[in-house]
């Protein structure tokens, strides 16, 4: 088993585990220090291509964002969300997780459940090919937004899709959306960490995405929390660049005969 993974299976019932996305290297720098899994998400869909929705990513896209993120990350488990269409089958999913993990040096895969897939997560794992679960709100199926597991019923549905998820050899899972009872429920039972977005405190652990919680995106359900306005501090440098260029006083006059600094390659 991958130290990493084994040290995210270590976690369960001892310390909370932080998680946040990536889609380049500048950013999985910086995420590397302090995460515990760098997820590159299907997110980069709506929040770098400005698309309405995860479906129209494409799998070239997001291996090469994997790559760029990869170069950032040292000790963080590197995971990638599988794009909608990427794994319809047993024989299609194989293909394109062993591509993603030969092309990226990723860690290992994401993939969505829609309650009859399980069967393709325990045909990865027999690849030895680690998966991360997902179930609650799963964007790539579902179009309506909504809390789900609200009643006894309800979280006894999800706990069984659960359930049948671990069993098919997932080493975590994410909940998406999942009412706090029902969060508590499932992560109670499961002995793999459960990994929460809006799916309250009771989760092994926490995930955004990361342009959410620095204030790029524009996208602030209730259950994100802005940590920053960097949009505005973005906005301030470059009114001051701009403001700079007009008043001449930059660029800088600059000596070259004594030679000048250039950027280092990392």
């Amino acid at each position: 088993m991958n130290k990493k993974i084994k040290k995210i299976l270590n976690k369960k019932n001892k310390s909370k585990i932080v998680s946040l996305t990536a889609y380049s290297k500048n950013i999985a720098k910086i995420l590397d220090k302090y995460c515990d899994i760098v997820l590159v998400g299907d997110s980069v869909a709506n929040v770098l291509y400005s698309f309405k929705n995860t479906h129209e990513i494409k799998l070239e896209n997001i291996i090469q964002h994997t790559q760029s993120v990869r170069k950032g990350i040292k000790k963080s488990l590197l995971i990638v969300d599988m794009p909608k269409g990427t794994y319809k089958n047993k024989k299609l999913a194989k293909k394109n997780a062993k591509l993603i993990m030969k092309l990226t040096g990723c860690d290992g895969v994401k993939i969505e459940s829609n309650k009859r897939n399980s069967n393709i997560i325990k045909e990865l794992v027999k690849e030895k090919i680690p998966v991360m679960g997902h179930i609650g709100f799963t964007p790539q199926f579902k179009k309506n937004f909504m809390i789900e597991g609200t009643t006894q019923s309800g979280g006894k549905k999800l706990l069984n899709e659960a359930f049948q998820i671990e069993k098919a050899g997932a080493f975590s899972i994410v909940l998406e959306c999942i009412a706090p009872n029902s969060s508590r429920l499932i992560t109670k039972k499961l002995k793999i960490p459960t990994i929460g977005i809006g799916a309250s405190s009771y989760c092994d652990g926490q995930i955004l995405v990361t342009d959410d919680m620095l204030g790029l995106s524009g996208f602030y359900p209730k259950f994100v929390k802005k940590y920053v306005s960097l949009d505005r501090v973005i906005e301030k440098a470059v009114k001051k660049y701009t403001k700079e260029v007009k008043l001449k006083k930059f660029p800088k006059k600059i000596n070259f005969l004594n030679g000048s600094k250039h950027r280092k390659k990392n």
